[in-house]
């Protein structure tokens, strides 16, 4: 569980720094990436540590994720500010869902971990709002985009949890 939260936060942050990269930190959008970006540094700063408090290994794909977070966070600015939301609202999305997976699965068991993964779900739900608000749904064709994204990211969990 830690492994695949962290490489998804992992994710999230080479996602953002690919936008910033293309968009810059001028207009209104890269500061409202720039402030998800710190958020999501945070998260990895805490998945990090525990991490190596509980001796678990980081996914063996990460130089990978790293690569397509950055690539997909380029890509997605370069089409416009509307597509790097869109890329936020859907990788956001996937996320929610699996964060409220694990709380169903800690239950009771893990209180220091339910707590930080419903935490940081709370900040991945008000990036998809930011996201939605900024006008990812008006990025040209939107729901093949999300979906296309949506899809990435389930496979990126499924193969972090067992590479």
């Amino acid at each position: 569980m830690i492994r695949v939260d962290q490489a998804g936060e992992y994710g999230a942050k080479h996602i953002y720094a690919g936008q910033l990269a293309v968009m810059g930190d001028r207009s209104p959008a890269a500061r409202q990436i720039a402030g998800m970006a710190a958020q999501e540094d945070r998260h990895l700063a805490w998945f990090d540590r525990e991490m190596t408090r509980r001796g678990v290994r980081p996914t063996l794909l990460q130089p990978f994720w790293r690569a397509a977070g950055h690539a997909l966070g380029a890509v997605t600015a370069a089409m416009g500010p509307e597509a790097a939301m869109a890329c936020t609202v859907a990788v956001e999305t996937e996320i929610d869902r699996h964060y409220g997976e694990q709380l169903d699965t800690l239950g009771d068991r893990e209180p220091e971990l339910a707590a930080a993964v419903a935490e940081f779900r709370a900040e991945e739900q008000e990036h998809h709002d930011t996201a939605l608000a900024a006008g990812a749904e008006n990025a040209h064709g939107y729901p093949l985009l999300a979906g296309a994204i949506r899809a990435g990211c389930r496979l990126a969990i499924g193969l972090s949890k067992r590479i």
